[in-house]
């Protein structure tokens, strides 16, 4: 038989974990006010055999948190609800950490508290709309052009907020630089159209992340920081410019001195997104020379090969673990995976759709006397 890499332990950074596979960030929009809660605690718990559980991204500030529903991890009230799902975990063996989103322009205020506003580097409206439990649907707002001491503000809560993690028990925090959000509006010169140090060439639009992963590494360890990045994505009304090749060549690199725990790389070509250029992908690996994570479209076999070739050192699985608690141990033991996805429950409030998948029973085998 053969034996899997993927289901080899590893070591990330200071975290280490019993088998390769990652639960890729998912948001359910489950957190009631904004604070987590005992049916969060229980999905991640049913999910605790990965090596590695990436939350659903959580705001580090009020002015982050753009959807309905997604948990935050600002106040002391977020802190004590993460300890639920933290222990939760840790009881059955396994590791977590926390995904911080700030959702910048990716948001409306319908879904926002009184007193926060919708901050991005620039005042560019993204095109699109958004689920408000308000109003329905609803378009982008434009949003407010950060000045330098809201930069300054943020990336201040960055830090709090990694602390509060820590704090609530997780194994490190994961700073959300994809798919249209905060952190990756300031890397796209079609999102970011400011004139100071933040903006007009490769390296002043990298500045901004290069200072929150600084500075979040210096508060919680390197070796309890990582980031996701979407180079090519289009998520979040993104599209592609000429210099995303430098732009990440450059940004993984000082990534890659800052020591960090791992990047996260995420393709989402499997779902009709555009494809990632494979030539992307090797070269941040041949950048950064800790951890990489890649996420997209695999199955156990495809998993094990980008393993073998030294693309990734981990691979995340995301909709498949919505179905499938237990995927890890229906991968290794080849049992079938349950294909019925309840898509039209992903962002509902309450247990249906997200904790009442089975587990995998074997058929009872009847003895013939």
């Amino acid at each position: 038989m053969k034996a899997y890499k993927l289901f080899t332990a590893f070591k990330v950074g200071e975290v280490g974990l019993k088998n390769r596979i990652v639960m890729a960030p998912l948001t359910r929009c489950r957190a009631i006010g904004n604070i987590p809660n005992g049916l969060m605690a229980n999905y991640y718990q049913q999910r605790a055999t990965a090596g590695l559980i990436i939350t659903e991204g959580t705001s580090p500030s009020p002015n982050g948190l753009g959807y309905a529903r997604i948990p935050g991890i600002f106040n002391e009230a977020q802190v004590t609800g993460w300890k639920k799902t933290t222990s939760a975990v840790h009881n059955s063996g396994g590791k977590i950490i926390v995904q911080l989103m700030h959702t910048g322009r990716i948001s409306h205020r319908l879904n926002m508290a009184e007193g926060s506003q919708i901050v991005a580097p620039s005042a560019v409206k993204p095109a699109g709309e958004m689920w408000t439990d308000a109003k329905g649907m609803q378009g982008y707002p434009t949003p407010k052009a950060m000045t330098a001491e809201d930069i300054i503000a943020t990336q201040a809560e960055y830090v709090t907020a990694a602390k509060n993690a820590i704090e609530a028990g997780f194994d490190g925090v994961e700073l959300h630089g994809a798919n249209g959000y905060l952190l990756e509006e300031f890397l796209s010169p079609i999102s970011n159209v400011r004139t100071d140090k933040y903006d007009g060439n490769v390296e002043n639009r990298c500045r901004f992340v290069i200072e929150v992963a600084a500075a979040v590494a210096e508060a919680i360890g390197k070796g309890r920081t990582g980031i996701r990045l979407s180079p090519y994505g289009v998520a979040g009304d993104m599209p592609n410019y000429p210099e995303i090749d430098a732009t990440y060549d450059y940004l993984s690199k000082e990534l890659n001195k800052l020591g960090i725990a791992y990047i996260h790389l995420v393709d989402h070509s499997a779902m009709g997104a555009p494809t990632v250029p494979i030539e992307i992908k090797k070269l941040i690996r041949k950048n950064f020379t800790n951890t990489i994570i890649i996420c997209g479209g695999y199955d156990k076999e495809s998993a094990e090969a980008d393993l073998e070739s030294g693309l990734c050192d981990l691979v995340g699985f995301g909709r498949p673990f919505i179905n499938n608690p237990d995927l890890v141990d229906r991968m290794e033991n080849n049992h079938e995976l349950c294909q019925n996805l309840k898509t039209e429950l992903f962002y509902t409030a309450d247990e249906h759709g997200y904790t009442d998948y089975p587990i995998f029973k074997a058929p009872i085998v009847l003895q013939i006397q």
